[in-house]
C-alpha cells in the first residue's frame, strides 16, 4: 500500500457507517420529540442540530472519543441568566435519560448515550433577532451556527472535494495527539488555507501539516505535537524520494500513532 492509498483509505474510514448514521438519526428524532413534549408551547422558539455532524466532518467515536452531536435549543424568553437555561436543559435530560451520563460542561449540557454524545446548547435571541449562546462565563455571544457550512461546501467543491477528507484526517491526528487544537478551529484553519498545485489526498494533508500556524504563545506540548507531525511528513518525503515505499508507509502511520 502506498502513502496515498493509505491516506485515502483512512479518510474514507473516518466517515460514519450507515449503522452509526441510522442510530444517530433515531436518537435525534427521539430527542426532538421529547423536547417538543417536555417544554410548554411558547417556551422554545426552535431547536436543531448543527456543527460537524451537519458538515460531514464528524468522526466515528472509534477515531475520536470526543466526537459529538451539537444540538441547539433556542428559548423564547431572554430575561434569565445562562445558568437558568442550562438548568432547564439539565432537568429535561434527567427526566428522559436518567440512565445515561449527564453533566454540565460549560456552556453546554452533555448527554452521553452508548453510541454518541450530545452537546445541548441553550440559546436566546437579542433585540435584532440574532442568536446568542453562553460565552462560558456570565455573558452571551452572537453566533450563526450553520454559516460555516456554506463556506466549507464551496471550498470543498473548488478543491476536488478533498477538503472534507483532509479535515477528517487532521481531526483524527488531533484526537490521537491529545487535542492540541479545538476541533472547530482546526476545521476553520484548514478551510482558510490555499492549496495551489495540490492534486491528491497526500498533497492536501502534507500541505496542511507543513503550513500549520503554531500558536505563538501556545503551550510547549502543542508546539511539540506540531513539530512531530512536520518531522513525520518530512521523513515520508525523504523515503519516497529514495524509493523506499515500505518505510514511507510505516512512517505516515506514525502520524496517527498506529
Amino acid at each position: 500500500m502506498s502513502v496515498l492509498s493509505f491516506l485515502t483509505t483512512t479518510a474514507s474510514n473516518a466517515i460514519l457507517s450507515s449503522d452509526e448514521e441510522a442510530s444517530i438519526t433515531k436518537s435525534i428524532n427521539t430527542l426532538k420529540s421529547r423536547i417538543d413534549s417536555y417544554f410548554n408551547s411558547g417556551v422554545i422558539k426552535e431547536h436543531f442540530r448543527f456543527g460537524s455532524s451537519t458538515r460531514g466532518t464528524i468522526l466515528p467515536r472509534s477515531m475520536d472519543k470526543n466526537s459529538d452531536i451539537d444540538y441547539m435549543i433556542v428559548f423564547t424568553d431572554n430575561n434569565y441568566t445562562q445558568q437558568t437555561y442550562l438548568n432547564r436543559l439539565k432537568t429535561f435530560v434527567e427526566k428522559y435519560y436518567n440512565r445515561s451520563e449527564i453533566y454540565q460542561s460549560s456552556p453546554t449540557i452533555v448527554l452521553e448515550l452508548n453510541h454518541i454524545k450530545f452537546d445541548l446548547v441553550p440559546a436566546i435571541t437579542n433585540w435584532s433577532g440574532a442568536l446568542q449562546i453562553p460565552d462560558g462565563s456570565d455573558g452571551w455571544i452572537v453566533t450563526n451556527p450553520n454559516e460555516f457550512n456554506t463556506t466549507l461546501e464551496e471550498k470543498n467543491k473548488t478543491n476536488n472535494f478533498l477538503i472534507k477528507p483532509t479535515i477528517r484526517l487532521m481531526k483524527y491526528w488531533n484526537s490521537t495527539s491529545n487535542y492540541p487544537f479545538d476541533s472547530f478551529e482546526l476545521e476553520k484553519m484548514i478551510c482558510a488555507m490555499s492549496f495551489w498545485f495540490q492534486n491528491n489526498q497526500k498533497d492536501y494533508l502534507f500541505n496542511v501539516v507543513e503550513n500549520f500556524n503554531a500558536p505563538f504563545y501556545g503551550p510547549q506540548w502543542v508546539l511539540d505535537e506540531i513539530a512531530r507531525a512536520q518531522k513525520i511528513v518530512s521523513n515520508v518525503r525523504r523515503y519516497e524520494n529514495q524509493n523506499m515505499p515500505a518505510q514511507a508507509e510505516s512512517e505516515i502511520k506514525k502520524l496517527f500513532r498506529l
